[in-house]
């Protein structure tokens, strides 16, 4: 071989191996995503080839299996091997209201795998065929743990040349599959349409690309629409080096985006579904568009968030199957990887009764606890900080509260706002009651997200919503447990512990609650009755640690039905008269005298307070946990001016507490009845004998 041959033999190497680090070799037909590896046969003829085509799908190439297992799914899960603790990955893919089928037998069958519940690939350590009925793995594929998955790739904006064109950052979904965001065109380009082809800008030597309903008619004009398009016949995003919308008569650009060479974005093989938009009739001339968002449901489907970036903002809509008195909060989660409260960056939404209007606010939560004003959920205008969220519409139709707002991806307020990546994610969202201030209250355990659910801001295809928000019934009224009574007793116990979901405090009270409440004499919020003049003593377990606003409730006494005389302005606490429980020093600084070791009723189960019928079964699932310490005791003579009602109540927090009904320390109602009849009958004797001795005259 002379050196000119071989000259031309290494240039041809050279340039098979820049196409391939290029990406030109996912042009193959036979690419079908990440390789992670051949299935393991152990029994019942299991053979394939698997490979992770996006982050929640996977492909198996010549599938094949006998199909005598009973009970054999795919079967997937995070343990170190395949076990029964994993969960079945449907298919055929099916929606959640049916059984995922048991597996037929398959011979050499192309086979493609949705993880279900929005799992992703990363989340599991392992593929099974597993019989569930006798816990046997017939075959499994290890998922290496540095697996590099193919992703959609998000490109610039279309060039804004003429005709109004303009659109959202526009993402390659599939080596196919083009989604264009808040699609602006005023359709007066005689024949225009999406054009692909090759060079540094377009050109007249392009291909039509179908529109969204897959029409090769000259494109209508769009409205902020959000569209998908397939590229035609085998043509893919690695054969075209721009996308355009170009006038084929005039030859003219109306704007485009140039197709980078170094993509890895997932194979097209049918997990992208394109579905034609709702309106769309074939037989009209004239549909009407409607934008489609990102969508994402959680909670069991009781709420929905969708959202759009624009710029340096995202745009973002929750609905939420809620009372008008509730709230749906939503945000980042406190803590990358996991659903954490403490720390989390939200924006609670609802209908505000005090002021009639639509709310979305800003809220910090430094820790579990009622905002007291500096600490707590808090909305961030409360601790100094600023609502950056900017209110857009508000409406409630049959039973579900729809909010839109803006929040911008970065904020200059590093402690109470985090930062929204351009990535994925981890949120969080509950559900709870709005207070009398019009703020989030405690949400019941059930009514918050637990699981890691993970969101990309930036993403513009995630669409994860069915129509169960709309189908959910709404939930029965339910009544309270017997209220309690406590009389004739001097000495109280006073401790922490569950307010009873609903029906314990807040249907008692009729106002929200935080979660916790004052249990005296081992009672939830009971109804207490004193006298005047007589002396009462408090055994007070509610919480010494100024530190931990979760743990520190002082007992004091007042005329609030609220209460929370520490978090006031000091213009809101001259509104309140206390009755014990509060000092002032030199200066004039009052303080709470009666907080003690910390004492709690927790539960002992996990189930829902709603499934008890009484407060006394419900009593029997708690456990009382007390820190080291003392209590602290109040001392409160009932004065003869106290009025027939004041309330024992949290000094940190509103609505911790419940009534005490003051009489008097007289005879009773029954013995002044007896008394009057007495003298009335002597009066009666009396004027008797004194007309007996006039007329004896």
């Amino acid at each position: 071989m002379d050196a000119k041959s071989q000259r031309v033999i290494s240039g041809l190497l050279l340039f098979a191996l820049a196409t391939l680090q290029l990406g030109y070799a996912r042009n193959d037909p036979n690419y079908y995503g990440t390789l992670i590896g051949p299935l393991q046969e152990y029994a019942h003829g299991i053979k394939g080839t698997v490979y992770a085509v996006d982050d929640a799908t996977m492909f198996i190439k010549g599938f094949s299996y006998d199909g005598t297992g009973p009970d054999a799914y795919f079967w997937v899960g995070n343990t170190s091997r395949p076990n029964p603790d994993g969960y079945i990955v449907p298919y055929p893919e099916s929606d959640s209201s049916s059984d995922p089928r048991v597996l037929e037998a398959y011979n050499h069958t192309d086979i493609l795998l949705r993880l279900p519940g929005g799992k992703r690939i990363r989340d599991i350590k392992w593929l099974s065929v597993w019989c569930r009925r006798f816990t046997v793995d017939f075959g499994d594929v290890f998922i290496p743990p540095d697996l590099k998955v193919p992703k959609l790739q998000v490109l610039p904006e279309f060039s804004r040349l003429a005709h109004g064109l303009r659109s959202g950052n526009i993402s390659i979904l599939d080596s196919k599959t083009i989604y264009i965001p808040n699609l602006h065109y005023d359709g007066g380009g005689p024949d225009a349409y999406f054009w692909v082809g090759n060079g540094s800008e377009p050109n007249r030597f392009g291909i039509k690309v179908p529109n969204e309903v897959g029409s090769l008619e000259p494109l209508r004009g769009y409205l902020g629409e959000d569209i998908e398009i397939v590229l035609p016949d085998n043509l893919t995003v690695y054969d075209i080096d721009w996308l355009a919308v170009w006038c084929v008569e005039y030859r003219h650009n109306f704007g485009h985006v140039l197709i980078p060479k170094d993509l890895d974005v997932p194979p097209a093989l049918g997990q992208t579904k394109i579905t034609p938009p709702w309106w769309y009739n074939p037989t009209s001339s004239t549909p009407t568009p409607k934008p489609v968002n990102n969508c994402k449901e959680m909670l069991g489907g009781r709420v929905q968030v969708t959202w759009e970036l624009m710029g340096e903002d995202v745009q973002i809509r929750i609905s939420g199957r809620i009372r008008e008195d509730q709230y749906v909060a939503f945000g980042l989660s406190g803590k990358d990887g996991q659903a954490e409260m403490i720390g989390g960056d939200v924006v609670v939404i609802g209908y505000d009764n005090r002021t009639g209007k639509f709310i979305a606010e800003d809220y910090y939560m430094s820790d579990i606890a009622q905002c007291d004003g500096k600490r707590g959920v808090c909305p961030d205008e409360r601790i100094g900080g600023r609502n950056d969220v900017m209110f857009v519409h508000g409406e409630r139709k049959n039973g579900i509260t729809t909010v839109t707002y803006t929040r911008p991806l970065r904020t200059n307020e590093p402690v109470q706002d985090k930062m929204i990546p351009e990535r994925e994610t981890s949120v969080i969202a509950a559900i709870g009651p709005l207070n009398a201030r019009g703020e989030a209250n405690a949400h019941e355990r059930f009514d918050k997200t637990t699981e890691d659910i993970r969101i990309d801001f930036t993403s513009n295809n995630v669409h994860e919503c069915t129509n169960s928000l709309y189908n959910i019934p709404d939930t029965p009224e339910i009544e309270s447990w017997k209220p309690a009574v406590i009389k004739d007793k001097d000495t109280f116990t006073a401790r922490i512990g569950p307010t009873g979901s609903k029906k314990g405090y807040s249907r008692i009270t009729g106002t929200p609650s935080w979660g916790i409440a004052w249990y005296i004499n081992d009672l939830l919020i009971p109804e207490i009755t004193v006298k005047r003049g007589q002396t009462y003593t408090f055994i007070v377990e509610g919480g010494n640690d100024t530190s931990n606003p979760a743990k520190y409730h002082p007992f004091y006494i007042t005329d609030s039905p609220e209460g929370g005389f520490g978090q006031k302005s000091e213009a809101e606490q001259m509104e309140q008269k206390v009755f014990a429980g509060v000092k002032y020093d030199s200066t004039g600084y009052p303080f709470p005298t009666a907080a003690g070791r910390y004492c709690e009723w927790v539960r002992t189960t996990v189930d829902n307070a709603d499934n008890y019928e009484t407060f006394e079964s419900f009593f029997k699932t708690l456990e009382l946990k007390c820190e080291k310490g003392e209590p602290a005791k109040l001392i409160w003579t009932v004065e003869k001016d106290t009025p027939d009602l004041v309330y024992y109540q949290c000094y940190t927090h509103n609505h911790l507490g419940w009534k005490i009904n003051v009489v008097s320390s007289a005879l009773s109602q029954g013995n002044i009845n007896s008394i009057n009849q007495v003298l009335s009958g002597f009066t009666t004797f009396v004027t008797s004998i004194i007309a007996f001795l006039l007329f004896s005259r």
